[in-house]
């Protein structure tokens, strides 16, 4: 399995997809401590103490003389972080008023031509004469900003908004004055990473908001970033790059370091965030897959929604494989990645006369017109993973003067076109395996080199392998524009079920997240390689990491033109009006298969936020919504409290169920093991538009489920909310599939409010 490098061009850090329990990972000098986030109940605090804050002292100083807070926690969560032994953590959860004591868990990052793709080129007409985007501040959580960076200019906006509470921190490289009207605010929080790691060695990176990385300066140009005109990577890409909500502003809240993003640095960049005021929070990272209660990211998310802000999280990369999903609490908007119409052509022509589709960003010296050797890496080493072009691999003999097929896997894509340079190789041909499919990501190569899909790397790796001469030759034709189909679903993009709740269908659609330009920065080249001294203004990378603030722009950009609006509104217009089918009707494509998408892969499909700016009827949910959810979860009184942050007890008398959350999707689950059963779901309806009559209509492409709906026209007043059930009813054996699709819609006619199904059987 290939680390964080294989679809973000490789950064300083160190990555996985799973969160790892640092509870494990103990500093030298400090046996058998741990970093802990102790929950309290903030309502049970004795009347002898005048403030929390002491409460939470005296009880830490109960079980340990020397332990100090790392941070409190007012708003994200109540409690504080702290180093403490197991046995001290074990005998702190004993005490009253302490719902939990969880141990520190590490985050990962999921690491132009946009707005064009998304219609958004017309932005102006949402908002003739309005200066309510500037109104909007998007917190990013990620690895902090390069404030010079062209695409924070903040020419032409208006006063800092005055609902803004936040600073600007100084620190290592960044003062007072790096920030101005565009990018508001930049804050650090460093003191989880440290207290697990040790301290920060400030001659590799900054002790500040200041971007060493490049992946924060991505993600916030790509939600928020100024206009800027002549833009490009190389050449590549050449145009005006923007933001989506060009005019909202950027508060950077640094909180992932070269080892990774630590969750109690995570709940106080939230807490600060929340009560900064900010409208949107974007998080491009994600922590594997746990119970809400123990999810610092869903925990303190829930205090955002309720505070009216929406959060936005990347899904993950760890597709295609299904179960693989981060960040999908339904209070949190899951966006997973799919391509734009752009690519980055650079064809393989071999000696035999056949030619094969690849894709490049490398731009230096040329490779010569005539063909060159080329050589398979498998037979230029006698190491057994030779063929992965790993360090240390490659025998020089066999390789100076020629081009080298590499096979992908283990390590960066770009690591191993610097292991062939260094051998004395002159270009290299990167293959993809089976694992990877026929899904083509760019990288900003040091050496002339392009990525081809499996099919084409098994023809290369056969004519290499039977030619006694073969050769090559490495055409790079630079940008080409109105790549058909597109998009489609990226491979790496994580994909449902649900493990945490089966009956919320996750991720919530897709969005640009595949060769995406944006703002870099200027302390790491272009691929994060040590060995990399280019310094570019703007790079093109993929992840999930990028299509994640894509939504954060669009959802402050609906924000700004309705701020009555909740997150779940908010949420529900992006999914409601986002399309499955291409122009000529068929379904957006999954690149890992080649085969149509299903709702696990792209949710209810690629947002378009042109219709939703004017969706007609939302799904609106509010906090006791949620609420009632985790009772139906059976979540206990200290569980629920955690993430309620007050005292709160389920009804006993009441009967809560998972299948009322007014969600705009419906995953159905079937637990009878013979397949029949009959499942119903609630949901109510919002009128946002003007009044009118919406009739239903529901399909499924699994013959033996059945869909009806109650009732089947419903009419609507201004403003007005009706509710409806559907009931869905599988008769017989369990199908040949584990697992079915549908679509059920509300249309007036002129607006289409559209919500993906999913069917799924056993106990």
């Amino acid at each position: 399995m290939e680390t964080f490098h294989k679809y973000l061009v490789p950064t300083f850090l160190a990555l996985s997809l799973l969160a790892v329990s640092m509870a494990a990972t103990e500093k030298k000098n400090e046996v058998q401590k741990s970093t802990y986030i102790v929950h309290m109940a903030k309502s049970e605090m004795p009347e002898t103490f005048e403030h929390h804050s002491v409460w939470y002292e005296s009880s830490l100083k109960s079980v340990s003389d020397s332990a100090e807070m790392l941070y409190t926690y007012d708003t994200a969560i109540h409690g504080f972080s702290t180093r403490l032994t197991e046995e001290e953590a074990r005998s702190l959860e004993s005490q009253s008023g302490i719902l939990a004591v969880l141990p520190e868990m590490r985050y990962e990052l999921h690491t132009t031509r946009t707005p064009e793709f998304l219609g958004l080129d017309k932005e102006a007409e949402f908002f003739p004469e309005s200066n309510a985007p500037g109104e909007v501040i998007i917190g990013v959580l990620d690895t902090g900003v390069w404030p010079e960076s062209k695409s924070f200019d903040d020419a032409g906006l208006g006063p800092i908004p005055s609902t803004w509470k936040g600073e600007c921190e100084t620190g290592t490289n960044f003062t007072a004055s790096s920030c101005n009207r565009k990018l508001i605010g930049a804050r650090y929080f460093s003191k989880g990473y440290e207290a697990t790691l040790g301290p920060i060695d400030e001659t590799r990176e900054s002790k500040s908001p200041r971007d060493d990385d490049g992946h924060g300066t991505h993600t916030a140009s790509t939600a928020a970033g100024s206009v800027v005109q002549n833009a490009s990577l190389f050449g590549y890409a050449a145009g005006t790059a923007r933001g989506m909500a060009t005019r909202a502003r950027v508060a950077a809240y640094k909180v992932c370091w070269m080892g990774g993003c630590f969750s109690s640095d995570i709940l106080a960049a939230i807490d600060k965030a929340v009560s900064d005021n900010v409208n949107v929070l974007s998080l491009s990272l994600g922590g594997g897959m746990s119970d809400y209660y123990r999810d610092s990211v869903a925990m303190g998310s829930f205090a955002a929604m309720e505070k009216g802000i929406l959060v936005s999280c990347s899904a993950g990369n760890a597709g295609p494989n299904e179960y693989s999903l981060s960040n999908v609490a339904p209070w949190i908007t899951t966006v997973g990645a799919g391509t734009l119409d752009r690519d980055f052509p650079a064809y393989v022509s071999l000696g035999n006369g056949k030619k094969f589709s690849g894709v490049s960003l490398y731009r230096g010296n040329t490779l010569p017109n005539s063909p060159l050797p080329i050589v398979y890496a498998g037979n230029a080493s006698h190491a057994s993973n030779a063929n992965l072009c790993m360090m240390g691999t490659l025998k020089q003999e066999d390789v100076a003067g020629k081009i080298v097929l590499c096979e992908r896997g283990v390590s960066a894509r770009v690591q191993k076109g610097s292991v062939v340079k260094a051998a004395g190789g002159l270009g290299m041909v990167l293959a993809n395996t089976a694992s990877n499919g026929e899904e083509l990501v760019a990288d900003a190569h040091l050496l002339p080199a392009t990525a081809v899909g499996a099919r084409a790397g098994e023809a290369i790796k056969n004519y290499v392998m039977s030619d006694p001469k073969p050769t090559v030759r490495i055409v790079f034709e630079g940008t080409k524009v109105g790549i058909q189909p597109s998009p489609v679903v990226a491979a790496f993009s994580s994909r449902g079920p649900n493990t945490i709740t089966p009956e919320i269908l996750k991720p919530d659609f897709i969005a640009p997240g595949v060769n995406i330009l944006a703002g870099w920065s200027k302390a790491v080249g272009p691929t994060g390689l040590a060995s990399d001294d280019r310094h570019v203004d703007f790079n093109i990378i993929s992840g999930t990491s990028m299509s994640c603030p894509h939504v954060s722009g669009l959802a402050a950009l609906i924000k700004a033109a309705h701020p009555e609006w909740s997150p779940a509104m908010i949420r529900s217009a992006l999914m409601t009006t986002a399309y499955t089918t291409y122009k000529d009707g068929q379904t957006l494509k999954d690149s890992s298969t080649g085969k149509p998408s299903t709702p696990f892969d792209h949710g209810s499909g690629h947002v378009d936020p042109v219709a939703a700016i004017n969706p007609g009827l939302v799904y609106d949910l509010t906090v006791a919504d949620y609420l009632d959810f985790l009772c139906a979860l059976n979540y206990t009184t200290a569980q629920v409290t955690s993430l309620a942050r007050r005292k709160f007890s389920c009804d006993a008398s009441k009967r809560y169920s998972v299948t009322a959350l007014n969600y705009p999707s419906f995953a159905v689950v079937f637990q009878s093991v013979s397949g029949t059963g009959v499942v119903k779901h609630t949901r109510t309806l919002t009128n946002v538009g003007t009044a009118g009559t919406y009739k239903v209509s529901a399909t499924s492409d699994t013959p033996n489920v059945k869909i009806s709906v109650e009732p089947e026209v419903l009419d609507f007043k201004e403003k007005e909310k009706k509710s409806y059930t559907v009931t869905f009813t599988s008769s017989g054996a369990t199908p040949r599939t584990q697992y079915g699709f549908g679509r059920l819609s509300w249309s007036d006619g002129k607006h289409v409010v559209g919500s993906p199904i999913s069917f799924s059987w056993g106990s």
